[in-house]
């Protein structure tokens, strides 16, 4: 049991990422790059839960700490699927995105209860749950939880429509 919030988060991670992996395991590869009609590929939802390329998704964590209450603009609905990323085997793919989640628990790992209550300004999230001022654990427990899960049930979606 986690003694601390930031021990809590980083069990979040692990646990979603052990649950991603362990629903691609066994998707071939011609299955992994087919998106049906109006979704993503297995492919595109990987590449998008790794973040933009180059970057990956530890800037949007570490710029809570660069300056008091910065702003950051997401773009929603982005796989930043490119042309390197659509030549990689959905196991490359996969490992990249334990990478960046690697990072982020071992970033989460340090940090203290009011290192997590720091906040940042995320105008795209102003109608949503979070709202648009959240702290860093919240932000964290969002990408980490929230969004890994939110794509496991897209990713189980489209695995199971007629065809795949």
């Amino acid at each position: 049991m986690p003694e601390t919030e930031a021990e809590r988060l980083v069990e979040l991670i692990d646990s979603k990422m052990t649950e991603l992996k362990t629903l691609c395991e066994g998707i071939d590869e011609q299955t992994a790059g087919c998106a049906p009609a109006g979704r993503w590929s297995p492919k595109q939802i990987i590449s998008h839960l790794c973040g933009p390329e180059g970057k990956g998704l530890m800037p949007a964590i570490t710029v809570f700490f660069e300056q008091d209450t910065p702003r950051i603009d997401l773009v929603a609905e982005d796989p930043f699927y490119s042309a390197n990323r659509a030549n990689m085997t959905l196991m490359q793919l996969i490992v990249e995105a334990d990478l960046e989640y690697a990072k982020i628990a071992g970033f989460t790992s340090t940090l203290n209860e009011n290192q997590l209550k720091r906040k940042a300004h995320i105008p795209l999230l102003k109608d949503s749950p979070l709202g648009e001022y959240p702290t860093l654990g919240a932000w964290i427990e969002t990408i980490a939880g929230g969004h890994i899960d939110f794509h496991i049930r897209h990713l189980k979606e489209i695995l199971q429509q007629p065809g795949k």
